[in-house]
């Protein structure tokens, strides 16, 4: 019996259907998950949906309007989700960088699953993957690659990258509560965004006072919150590979950026992290600003989590060494295009002579002659000539004597 070939209607209608399952069960892959991540990278556009629906929520805040709680709270709620993603999607899940309980990793996992960037397993395999063929042709995200706006939005919309391949995660997928989420990962986003509107419509009804309500809560809290959270988040794969300063010199293009610590709570000082991805914390020094391991420091006070992994000796001690080349290197280059810079080697000790010569020339009783005309001379030969002067005065002196 011959196989009916597909047709390309039929095609284009069951990847329509499995799209719309993959909306409620993203687990749902009828024709094999290892078939999907074997497709070509394209924008599947039922992928893009769930975005255009994100971004034109923002608009909506013509018609709700703003307030100063509702503001404050779409700041709040993006760094407390921004922690989210670098303190426990990123720290934890796909490095374990420090240790938790059972039910403390499934508090843990909820609390990510609010940033809308899809299940804790997933955001770890494809992290995981990052870093093994970080900006080589397998990697997902590298704007080196792929190009800046698929490493920044693009990559996420491609069916290959969509399935969670759960034998990257086997030490996450044994629990079976954060296979749950993982695979239902709109569940706790859709709870999330219907809180944001009850807790508004609270507030309009028992504190009318602050200016807000149901629509406006939903339109700052959730929609506006979190697309600047996934453009920040995303920032760190389009952009930390670009912008910055390489203290380590690692096999990739990490790069260590102030702005993308700022804006990323930390998650900036991307090569030291690519270096050893090990440690709890990004910033290796006190004065690279790294607010998530401050998070973490003071969550390990409560219990909830512990066993904070630090940097190891020798890893600083390479840093230091790395510094110290790359401030010799940074002098060198400038003495090359500033030649000004090394001309200082022979004008500091010619106005050291000078300034014995003129001491000396004060306490001798010799007749001084008088002044001609300023005459221009280099400094260094000017020098000579005075500590030549100086010697022959003291000589007649001594001759005095």
């Amino acid at each position: 019996m011959t196989s009916v070939p597909t047709h390309p209607p039929a095609r284009r209608l069951r990847r329509l259907l499995t799209a719309i399952g993959q909306w409620f069960d993203s687990d749902y892959t009828p024709d094999g998950a290892d078939r999907m991540r074997a497709e070509e990278d394209r924008v599947d556009w039922m992928r893009c949906i769930p975005f255009i629906i994100l971004h034109l929520g923002c608009f909506a805040v013509i018609w709700v309007g703003a307030s100063a709680f509702a503001v404050w709270a779409a700041v709040f709620l993006y760094v407390v989700r921004m922690f989210a993603v670098t303190g426990i999607y990123h720290r934890y899940f796909s490095h374990k960088t420090y240790s938790t309980s059972r039910l403390g990793q499934f508090f843990l996992a909820l609390w990510g699953a609010t940033t809308v960037q899809r299940g804790a397993l997933w955001w770890a395999y494809h992290h995981r993957h990052h870093h093994q063929h970080s900006d080589e042709p397998e990697d997902a995200h590298s704007p080196h690659v792929h190009g800046f706006w698929w490493s920044h939005i693009g990559w996420i919309t491609s069916r290959r990258n969509f399935p969670t391949d759960y034998s990257k995660v086997k030490d996450l997928a044994k629990f079976p509560e954060l296979v749950w989420l993982n695979r239902f990962d709109t569940v706790v986003p859709f709870v999330f965004a219907v809180g944001m509107w009850c807790f508004g419509w609270a507030l309009e009804v028992h504190a009318p006072g602050l200016g807000t309500n149901g629509w406006q809560m939903l339109v700052w809290g959730f929609f506006i919150s979190t697309t600047a959270l996934f453009h920040g988040t995303s920032c760190i794969n389009s952009m930390a590979h670009l912008m910055g300063k390489r203290r380590f010199n690692t096999s990739d293009d990490s790069r260590n950026s102030f702005i993308l610590a700022i804006i990323c709570l930390g998650e900036g000082w991307h090569n030291n992290h690519h270096r050893y991805m090990s440690s709890t914390r990004n910033g290796f020094y006190w004065w690279e600003i790294d607010p998530t391991y401050y998070g973490l420091k003071l969550l390990s006070w409560t219990g909830l989590i512990w066993g904070l992994k630090p940097v190891p000796q020798s890893i600083m001690e390479e840093a230091e060494r790395a510094d110290h080349h790359a401030s010799i290197a940074a002098a060198q280059k400038a003495a090359l295009v500033h030649p000004e810079v090394s001309s200082l080697k022979k004008v500091v000790p010619a106005a050291a002579a000078i300034a014995v010569a003129t001491a000396s020339a004060a306490q001798t009783t010799v007749p001084r002659k008088a002044e001609g005309p300023a005459i221009h001379r280099d400094v260094t030969e000017l020098s000579h000539d005075n500590q030549g002067r100086t010697a022959a005065q003291g000589g007649a002196v001594a001759d005095q004597g």
